[in-house]
């Protein structure tokens, strides 16, 4: 089906849970992040629902003083699609566009080695595993950007569940306050970040690499960044650009990265260009960075390892300083990431 007969829909209802398609890998998810551009604090919350095949999938990574992050991911089960709540994450949509709510109440592991994750099992016997809780308030700063991709005439499109990212996926700038513990250690935040929702199948290894890159220097002044590739085929290059209120769509976006000796992004350049034909250049310099794997078993048998680095990352443009993720997907094949070299 050619793109002029199609369009994107997104209604107020999209906020809540959907009715699950047939795909055994169907998912619903929904992401939040925020950083206090004082403290230079912040985190990012996630809870994904599989309902057809029985868990959910939850994290919780909080950046702290001094380097150090807390953690916590869990698969706990669940029956039904009906709320986005398990695992002691509970994600509240208070009025849809505009105010959400996340609590967590439960333990994270704290690292002040954050790399120590790159062997799940090992960080959690040699760090503390302590109490942890947040409370946080979202409020929506910009439009919405994405949707359902549909049919001029308002069908859905089928997919290949194998193959499927997600069915409809939309973003969002927001401001948020709150707070959250760890341990003995309260932490107060008031700052800005991005969040965004997505439903239909999904596998994490459809896709070959990807770069995203969400950031705010303010509450009128946004970007999120986005190169994504697939088996074949050029990457696609998107994004937008959040200024005095409005989006303007990112034409095309190139993005250059230093790498440590185990592969994870120090520092990055970026050269963007909008619709309107505004350009922007960012330099951005990761903070601290935790890597995260996804693993699954292929049909022949073979083990899929997906590495996702999550990196909170100082931004500069334009004479102004923000923060954000720097968050860097790729398939791992022979002990490499597969966007290392053609992603920069």
């Amino acid at each position: 089906m050619s793109a002029a007969h199609l369009k994107i829909r997104l209604e107020p209802q999209d906020e809540y849970t959907h009715v699950p398609d047939t795909a055994s890998n169907y998912n619903e998810s929904m992401y939040l992040n925020v950083f206090d551009p004082k403290k230079k604090i912040g985190g990012w919350f996630r809870l994904g629902n599989r309902p057809n095949e029985g868990y959910a999938e939850m994290s919780v990574c909080l950046y702290l003083t001094g380097g150090r992050v807390a953690f916590m991911y869990g698969r706990p089960k669940i029956s039904d699609n009906k709320a986005m709540n398990a695992g002691g994450m509970k994600i509240e949509v208070i009025e849809p566009f505009k105010k959400l709510r996340v609590t967590y109440e439960g333990k994270a592991v704290l690292l002040d080695k954050p790399e120590q994750m790159s062997d799940p099992s090992l960080a959690f016997k040699t760090n503390p595993v302590l109490p942890c809780t947040v409370s946080l308030d979202y409020e929506g700063v910009s439009p919405m950007f994405g949707g359902e991709t549909v049919s001029a005439e308002g069908s859905p499109l089928v997919v290949d569940a194998e193959k499927s990212f997600a069915k409809a996926h939309y973003e969002q700038h927001v401001a948020a306050s709150g707070r959250f513990t760890i341990g003995d250690e309260t932490f107060d935040l008031s700052g800005y970040g991005l969040r965004d929702k997505s439903w239909g199948p999904r596998y994490w290894q459809a896709i070959n690499w990807y770069r995203w890159c969400p950031m705010n220097f303010g509450r009128d002044f946004g970007m999120m960044l986005s190169i994504v590739a697939g088996e074949t085929g050029a990457p696609r290059q998107g994004g937008m650009v959040l200024k005095d209120g409005k989006y303007d769509l990112i034409k095309a976006v190139s993005i250059e990265s230093d790498w440590d000796k185990a592969w994870h992004q120090t520092t990055l350049r970026a050269d963007i260009t909008t619709v309107s034909g505004a350009h922007y250049q960012v330099d951005g310099r990761v903070l601290s960075l935790i890597p995260l794997r996804n693993r699954r078993k292929s049909p022949d048998g073979s083990e899929l390892v997906t590495r996702i680095t999550e990196g909170f990352t100082e931004y500069t443009c334009n004479g102004m300083t923000g923060y954000g993720m720097s968050e860097y997907l790729d398939q791992i094949v022979d002990g490499r990431p597969t966007g290392a070299d053609l992603a920069g």
